[in-house]
């Protein structure tokens, strides 16, 4: 299919927002888009976006602390995050911030958000309040092209196979993040520092579309079920750099009001650690998802 003939279809199907292709793996612009004031058509349409495109992105947004948990809800219920610090008054809502003199940045890791939960994130909003001049890109990746890709052979290898992921990461049990989080701006919370740790399919079959996904990352998926760490980490890091290859990628260049509403069910993502000198501050709100099979 050409993209002039996608683009033609896709005129006939949203009538209420203007949707405009990012990237041929995944990812789409929604004009025309007021959030705060946001009719049921339109939502709906957003809906079908976001399950289409797998992480859909919108311009110009003016929202209150509570106008992005309202339309978060819309989605489902709202993640209060078990192990960051949230923003004060606002639980449901994690402030994202990389003060100029810090040296690291949350999320420099191909990564699915917090799958240590036995029900991990449905999707995340995340809110650009205040940018810098320039770097700060999200790089996104499509779990499903990933997977359908994927020779037969490692698809039935796959099939059946579990994996345990964990916190440690966070806590400072992989590759000294303990340090890290000692020159981020953005803290742990000292009475959340517990390991927390569940057990998912390597391959898991989205709810809502029925296709299936790899569901493996860099940040939290430890080692397979019934097996060590040694014998699990190179296949992780094949299935890990597989999932990054760059055609199956979109890059986000932010704005001040900008927002970008990822699948956490589907895709990963990786935020660029290349403004030092500048202020970065985010707000997400994560909507809860449910047990992966």
């Amino acid at each position: 299919m050409t993209a002039m003939t996608k683009t033609a279809a896709q005129e006939q199907v949203y009538r209420h927002i203007d949707v405009r292709p990012l990237a041929g793996s995944l990812g789409a612009e929604l004009i025309g888009v007021d959030l705060s004031n946001l009719s049921d058509e339109a939502f709906a349409e957003i809906h079908r976006a976001f399950l289409e495109y797998s992480v859909v992105f919108f311009r110009d947004q003016s929202l209150t602390p509570d106008q992005h948990k309202a339309f978060g809800r819309r989605f489902g219920e709202l993640n209060i995050h078990p192990t960051y610090e949230p923003l004060p008054g606002h639980d449901e809502i994690l402030a994202v911030v990389k003060d100029k003199d810090a040296k690291h940045n949350i999320g420099d890791t191909w990564h699915t958000d917090v799958t240590f939960l036995p029900e991990p994130p449905m999707g995340s909003i995340l809110y650009a309040r205040e940018i810098p001049p320039y770097g700060g890109d999200t790089l996104f990746a499509n779990l499903s092209m990933a997977y359908d890709a994927l020779s037969d052979g490692m698809k039935e290898m796959l099939e059946g196979l579990n994996a345990v992921h964990s916190n440690a990461y966070l806590l400072g049990g992989k590759e000294g993040d303990e340090d890290r989080n000692k020159t981020r701006t953005t803290k742990l919370r000292e009475d959340k520092r517990q390991e927390m740790s569940a057990v998912h399919p390597v391959v898991r079959t989205h709810p809502e579309t029925g296709r299936k996904c790899l569901f493996v990352n860099e940040a939290f998926t430890v080692r397979f079920e019934n097996m060590t760490r040694a014998e699990s980490q190179p296949l992780i890091d094949y299935l890990v750099r597989h999932a990054a290859r760059p055609e199956f990628t979109c890059r986000f260049r932010w704005a001040e009001g900008s927002i970008a509403f990822w699948d956490n069910r589907c895709t990963y993502h990786y935020a660029l650690n290349d403004y030092h000198g500048f202020r970065r501050e985010m707000h997400r709100v994560t909507v809860n998802g449910d047990r992966p099979v």
